[in-house]
């Protein structure tokens, strides 16, 4: 299975994600994550769909998503033609013994530390899906307390805009 992402430009009124949402319940299709946004233009807004599947499952949603009132514009983000970025917050368990050891994985991964008490240590990571999956590979020995993540939003590489295609 492949993973790839969509952007989706659509009117920013009420009922439009529920529509696009229930269109991937109704075909059996996962979304891996989703966000969604107003753009430079408050009428509109964009959600991006990461997901996986075949060739033909891909093909299937984009048409499908096209089709939907309210979605003016459809396009799959290549990834060696755009920019993928999540953030992820995650809570760590703080204590002196490896304090000096997650600062420095933090610091590595250009992360930065955004609450700090004795007992946890809230940390900002922002960046390509694999290096948030990889911080938290590093920070697992720690005691992941909690973390929440964004989901993928992408852009096409260069001035292109998903409007002017």
């Amino acid at each position: 299975m492949n993973k790839f992402v969509i952007a989706v430009y659509v009117e920013n009124k009420f009922g439009v994600l529920t529509r696009v949402t229930s269109m991937f319940t109704r075909r059996g299709f996962n979304i891996s994550a989703l966000t969604v946004g107003e753009t430079e233009s408050p009428e509109y807004s964009r959600i991006t769909i990461s997901m996986e599947g075949d060739g033909y499952a891909r093909n299937q949603m984009i048409n499908q998503l096209r089709k939907l009132y309210n979605v003016k514009k459809v396009e799959l983000l290549e990834p060696d033609k755009s920019i993928n970025r999540e953030l992820m917050l995650i809570k760590v368990k703080n204590n002196p013994d490896t304090r000096q050891e997650i600062l420095s994985a933090a610091s590595i991964f250009r992360s930065n530390i955004i609450d700090y008490s004795p007992d946890a240590l809230c940390i900002e990571t922002t960046g390509e899906p694999s290096k948030i999956d990889a911080f938290i590979e590093i920070m697992k020995p720690f005691e992941i307390i909690e973390m929440c993540r964004t989901g993928i939003v992408a852009l096409e590489r260069g001035s292109g805009s998903i409007l002017k295609k």
